[in-house]
Formats: C-alpha cells, structure tokens, sequence
C-alpha cells in the first residue's frame, strides 16, 4: 500500500485535511445548482471578431503548383493595406530556418461582412523548388502566425492522393468538422482538398464562415484547397441583396483566373503531377463555360482528367435533375473521355460505373464515372436510379482518391472511418478505363440514423 506523506500524517494535517474535504463536499451542492443555470450564449460577432493576429489561414493554388503556392489570411483593420506580410524558406529541422526567409508583400481587400469589417490578406510564393517542403508564416511583421509546412507539387507525373468532400453546408462546426479531422487522420499526405460546393449554407454568413474555417483549422494552412461555389455560396442573409456570389468568395480564396471572362476564380483548372482538375461553376453563365472547357480539354498533355463542381449530370436525390446543364455539359464531357467527375448538391451518396449518356458502357469503350456525395450532416431521400453502382443516404462520408501511374483508386469512406465504396480505374490502351470494384460487401444503403442497413 502506498504511504502518505509524513506531512500528511501528522495529526494537525489530518484535521486540516478532513476539513478541507468537508468544504469541498458542502460546497458541491451549490457548484452543481449553479451549473443548471444556462450560461448566456456567445455573440457570433465576438466569437468570429478579427484581431490584429493572423487567422482563416488557407492555402490554394493561383498558379503552377510545382513553382507557386498561395496563401490567405484575415486580420481587423490594424493590419493596413500594405502592412500585410508573408515569409518563406526550405523548410528544415535546424530550428533557425527563418533566418533564411524571403519577405513577400501581400494584397489587401477590405470587407465588411454582417459582423465586423476585416482584412484580407493575399501573398503568392513563386520561384519554388518542385517537390520540395518549405515552411512560411504570415503577419505584419510584428504579430506573426505560427511557421506552417507545405510541399510543392513535384513537376512530372508521380503518385499523389487528394480528399474530396460534398457538401458540408450545415452544422459545420459541431459535425462537419469530424469529416475533415477524420479524412486528415486517414490521409495526412494528401496533397490537396477538393469542395464541391456548398461550403457553408449561407454565402455571406461571417459566422458560418467561421464556422468552416475553424473545422479545417491548421488543416487548410497546410494543404491547398480547390473548392467550386455552390447555390449557397450564391445565397444571402439579406432578403434584397441581388443574387451572386458571395463578397467573401474572392477575398478569402486565391484562385486561378484561367477561366471564362466574369467567372475568374470560380472556373478554372490547375495541373497536378499528371492530372488536369477543372472546377465548373454551375450557378451561373453555364452555356458560356462551354468552349471554354472544351477548349481546356482539347489542349489537356495530362493522363487523368478529372472534374468537379456542384450541381450533378446525374442526380441522386429525389424529384432532382439538371436536364438543362447537363445537355450543354454532357456531350464535351463525353467527347473528351473525362475519367472521373466529383459533385455534390443532393445530399446523398450515389456512383456509377463507366457511363455514357446515362448508360453503361462495355468493356473496351470510353466512359467516365459519376460521383455524387454528401460529407456533411444535411441529409435527402436518395432516388435509386439504373446508373447507381453504389448509393446511400444519411451517412456522412469523405473520399480518398489516389493516382499512381496508369491506375486511380477510389475509396468513400464514413466519418467514423469505415470504407463504404471503393473501386480502380486502370487505362488501358487508347485512353480506355476497365473499373475494378474494390469496395466491400455491404448493403447499398445505409441508414445511419439508427444504425441499421436495409437494401
């Protein structure tokens, strides 16, 4: 048995001690009576107030990913137009790296938002090193972030993975943030972060911005983001607002502006290791984008080429489809033999196999697969349709997608971990994909509500 201390066994310690328990013990009652009592709520304009110090720091590419990185970054108004700062070095584990740190100068972009006005601070690294580790920090040269990693993408095709999530729109800070945590846990290496749409459920909502920043956390600092805008990144507070993109779209993502005039940084394509990603915008000027991705495509020197954006060709929830979109997108979708398509919109999970114009192809033609997902807490009925392989409803789920030479492997996975679906992509001679199905042997949907599979 273990001894006390001799101090502690001197009787006038014992007396002191026994009365100190019985305080503690009259006390309790009234601790616990207090506790009921509802603590008063916090402000969201509290809460998400900017300061002085760096925060919402998020990484995109505007650029070549192998030779540029961007970064941005919210303050208060402290930080002027001009103060905003960014510094970078070859990241290593001698702790005195910043000594070697380029100083880059950042764009600023006021914005008042429903709760406060904040600064947007914007600094583009180019000149990078391919496939190399650097570390940077943002500031104004007094209040520094912390020194954040990152690694270049290296410039000739090589294995890599990405994340792709649907919809994370609601409850994103209670719920939507362990979709995030979860896909991170599962692959830390990924090199980027696919959203396809509907970040959060009102466009100009500082809050619920916060709300999605704060999930991602030091996550988005140190993995790039590609995200499309969804309907709700189209949607707004105020009732008499004309409907567009959200004011914070732009400030908040530095994106590429390679895309159709009027719709720079919310169309667009970036080159990763030996694949094209084309984010479509499908909210508006959907006949213009058009030849512009056709032309995209047409001038395409990668192996995979793969798609996102929001509203799906194929739709998965019920008394939903986009005949319109999809009889102008379909046919250079199908000419130019897109291998995968990564959507959102519906709320549901939903893949096809290799299809054209809705139907299954055989083997040895072209095809591309359809993917519809949902990765936050928002759930519809699902509507099982003849081009489903696989399909659920209300379970929130995240995708891991790797490329590795002339294969790509799929795996949809729940919050909690569970691959649902998976399958392979192998090009086989003249730009042709047999799928390999991968995923286990479960039922097609889940409800999840109650923990129990049906068919």
């Amino acid at each position: 048995m273990r001894q006390l201390p001799r101090t502690l066994t001197h009787p006038a310690a014992l007396t002191a001690l026994s009365l100190a328990v019985g305080a503690a013990c009259a006390f309790a009652p009234l601790v616990a009576k207090a506790g009921r009592q509802a603590a008063d709520k916090v402000a969201e304009s509290v809460t998400y107030k900017p300061t002085g110090v760096p925060d919402r720091i998020i990484l995109t590419f505007a650029g070549n990913p192998a030779r540029t990185q961007a970064v941005t970054w919210r303050t208060d108004t402290s930080v002027a137009p001009g103060q905003g700062v960014a510094q970078i070095a070859p990241a290593s584990a001698y702790p005195k790296f910043g000594e070697k740190a380029v100083s880059v100068a950042a764009t600023s972009t006021p914005l008042q938002t429903n709760l406060s006005v904040a600064h947007y601070h914007s600094a583009e690294f180019t000149g990078l090193t391919p496939n190399t580790l650097y570390a940077y920090r943002v500031g104004d040269g007094t209040n520094w972030s912390e020194w954040v990693h990152f690694k270049t993408a290296s410039d000739k095709p090589e294995p890599f993975s990405f994340i792709y999530f649907g919809d994370a729109q609601n409850d994103i800070k209670s719920l939507w943030s362990r979709a995030i945590r979860a896909a991170y846990s599962d692959a830390p290496k990924a090199r980027f972060l696919v959203h396809a749409g509907d970040l959060i459920n009102r466009g100009d909502s500082d809050g619920e911005w916060g709300e999605w920043h704060g999930a991602g956390g030091w996550v988005n600092a140190m993995v790039p983001s590609i995200p499309s805008p969804g309907n709700h990144e189209y949607g707004s507070l105020d009732p008499k607002r004309p409907k567009g993109l959200s004011p914070q779209w732009r400030p908040q993502f530095a994106l590429p502006a390679n895309g159709p005039a009027g719709l720079e940084e919310t169309c667009y394509f970036v080159d990763y290791q030996g694949v094209r990603i084309v984010s479509l915008n499908t909210e508006e000027k959907q006949q213009e984008q058009v030849e512009w991705l056709d032309k995209v495509l047409s001038q395409n020197p990668n192996r995979w080429t793969v798609l996102t954006f929001h509203k799906p060709m194929y739709s998965a929830a019920k008394s939903r489809d986009n005949k319109e979109l999809r009889g102008m997108w379909l046919p250079v979708i199908e000419k130019h033999k897109v291998d995968l398509v990564l959507q959102g919109h519906d709320h549901t999970y939903a893949r096809s196999k290799n299809l054209r114009s809705g139907v299954n192809v055989r083997d040895g033609e072209s095809g591309t697969v359809y993917v519809v997902s949902v990765s936050g807490p928002k759930m519809y009925d699902l509507n099982r349709e003849q081009w489903m392989q696989r399909a659920a409803e209300d379970t929130q789920l995240y995708q891991i997608i790797t490329v590795d030479g002339d294969a790509v492997r799929y795996e949809a996975r729940t919050v909690t971990g569970e691959i649902y679906d998976a399958f392979e992509l192998r090009k086989q001679r003249g730009g042709v994909n047999r799928l390999i199905e991968r995923g286990p042997k479960t039922p097609e949907r889940l409800r999840a509500n109650n923990n129990v599979a049906t068919k």
